[in-house]
């Protein structure tokens, strides 16, 4: 019994002490909610900036989208610069989200960005450009992002039509011109990095696509050092951690990139969910507390497997948006009136 119970400890230690490097939150909408008139407070209802928050919560880096030309202007470069220059200054470290597009980029939407051409050899050196410039851009306003992503959940591929899975080879060389874009800038030390699909519990879909775009010849290993993915609990009954586990080890194993899970949520209000939650997360409550066993339970996966090194959750503090395009009603870490929820400390201990 002793022995037995000594081993569930150093299990327990063993769990806590294999801290992932990234540690992290998107917070892409933080001005708009500012704007807005959100006022943001620590756990102990006192206003903070959302950074200084994070950052005494254990999250070390941002994860922020850029749109190319958005209506409004909000999530363009501008935006971006404002935002990333808030975290530099509270110490947090930047990954930036390319999307590609005008406006949302995901597994149903990659549209080309305004003005842009459509044929491949225009547009790889439309996207090179365009990448080299706003890496440049980041250079010179002094933040020198920590993790670059190249598109945004491209499981379908990227910059319809010319980009679609019908035509893999489109596919990697616009990811090549995007990879030489910010190898080719002055951000110095070169940031990783990343390509990102979604559904990461699905080992034959992450199979499928790397298999199909690396044959292809433009996009080689050197091009990219991380693969990230999605990895949502309540779009699919099949997304369990033993699956996640499963599909990072088999990506590390075959590819030997790092992997992270670069989005994730957990509901805190969840009356009508579309799809049934997979079997290992039945149990977990539609509370504060949940959101810190599911972050808990993930990272567990993620600092299980070899080369695994992040975990972000995606918009914690969107309040205005709060079930983040989900079924369930609420998944922010952020109560209605803008103070954290006390699963926030979850990422002092991951």
């Amino acid at each position: 019994m002793f022995l037995a119970s000594l081993s569930a400890i150093l299990v327990g230690l063993s769990a806590v002490e294999a801290a992932l490097p990234y540690k992290g939150v998107d917070w892409s909408s933080v001005i708009v909610e500012e704007r807005a008139g959100v006022s943001y407070k620590n756990v102990n209802g006192a206003a903070q900036p959302l950074e200084r928050i994070l950052a005494d919560n254990g999250v070390n880096t941002v994860r922020q989208r850029i749109w190319v030309t958005p209506s409004g202007g909000v999530y363009n470069l501008d935006y971006n610069l404002q935002l990333a220059r808030r975290a530099k200054a509270a110490g947090l470290g930047v990954y930036l989200n390319f999307h590609y597009s005008d406006t949302w980029a995901d597994p149903a939407h990659q549209t080309v960005p305004s003005g842009w051409p459509s044929g491949i050899d225009n547009l790889a050196w439309k996207l090179y450009n365009y990448t080299l410039d706003v890496s440049n851009a980041f250079s010179d306003a002094g933040v020198q992002p920590t993790i670059i992503s190249i598109g945004n959940e491209i499981t379908q591929g990227l910059l319809w039509p010319t980009g679609k899975t019908n035509n893999f080879y489109n596919i990697a060389r616009l990811l090549h011109s995007a990879s030489a874009g910010i190898k080719d800038s002055r951000l110095n030390p070169k940031p990783k990095i990343m390509i990102h699909l979604d559904n990461g519990w699905n080992w034959e879909t992450q199979k499928w696509w790397y298999s199909n775009v690396l044959q292809q010849g433009p996009l080689v290993a050197s091009d990219y050092d991380m693969m990230g993915v999605s990895f949502y609990p309540f779009y699919s009954p099949s997304a369990t951690l033993s699956n996640l586990r499963t599909s990072l080890t088999n990506m590390v194993n075959t590819w030997g990139k790092e992997v992270a899970v670069v989005e994730t949520n957990w509901p805190i209000s969840c009356p009508q969910p579309k799809y049934a939650f997979p079997s290992d997360a039945r149990s977990i409550p539609f509370t504060a507390d949940g959101q810190r066993t599911w972050l808990t339970n993930v990272a567990n996966v993620v600092a299980g497997v070899r080369n695994g090194v992040g975990l972000f959750y995606w918009e914690l503090a969107w309040i205005h948006n709060a079930n983040l395009g989900s079924s369930c009603a609420n998944n922010c870490m952020f109560s209605n009136s803008g103070q954290a929820l006390s699963s926030l400390s979850v990422f002092r201990n991951i």
